[in-house]
């Protein structure tokens, strides 16, 4: 398991390819957040750089432990070791709260009891452009309250949900819909 610090590149991508895998977006779309580095200082301020590197090492040995036995084994494998574990379950599940919301959530009152209290695990918002950047935003094909408007005239029409790609459970693309001077909804 890697001792790194929060500036060592390899550590911030160990961070990343978890962060990807676990949110559904890709690297590139987290690093356009600008909010990784802050992210991994936050859960490694509130839990510590060993468990942090643990969590890290789990996902980085998946591979190796399913072999090419597919998707479906991966997904297990992770419930199991990361998702499934008492410890390191919360952690994830928090990772992925930060990355959508923008805030740390502070771990459920069983975590502490069983690990011991956390000084700074307390629920944040990690910095004003966490909640603007939030993926949630994009996931539901939105824009936060109050910044990155998508100008004038944007709410008269619903808003695309994106299909995620190989993903049964999508819905199909919702047919565009245009606004006419009367208000009638008339589909392009």
């Amino acid at each position: 398991m890697s001792t790194a610090k929060t500036g060592d590149a390899n550590r911030l991508d160990q961070f990343l390819a978890f962060s990807a895998e676990m949110t559904a977006f890709g690297v590139v779309e987290l690093q356009g957040t600008g909010q990784t580095e802050a992210y991994l200082r936050t859960v490694d301020g509130v839990v510590g750089t060993a468990l942090v590197d643990e969590l890290l090492a789990f996902h980085a040995e998946a591979p190796r432990a399913v072999g090419n036995e597919g998707r479906a084994a991966r997904n297990a494998h992770l419930r199991r070791t990361i998702f499934g574990d008492g410890r390191l379950g919360p952690v994830a599940r928090n990772i992925v709260k930060l990355w959508y919301s923008g805030v740390w959530y502070e771990l459920p009152g069983a975590w502490t009891e069983s690990y011991g209290p956390a000084p700074k695990d307390v629920t944040f918002v990690v910095s004003p452009s966490s909640y603007v950047e939030g993926l949630l935003w994009t996931a539901i094909g939105a824009h936060p309250a109050g910044a990155k408007a998508p100008g004038y005239g944007s709410w008269a029409v619903p808003p695309r949900i994106p299909r995620f790609a190989d993903d049964p459970a999508s819905p199909p693309a919702a047919e565009p819909v245009e606004r006419t001077a009367d208000a009638e909804r008339i589909p392009a």
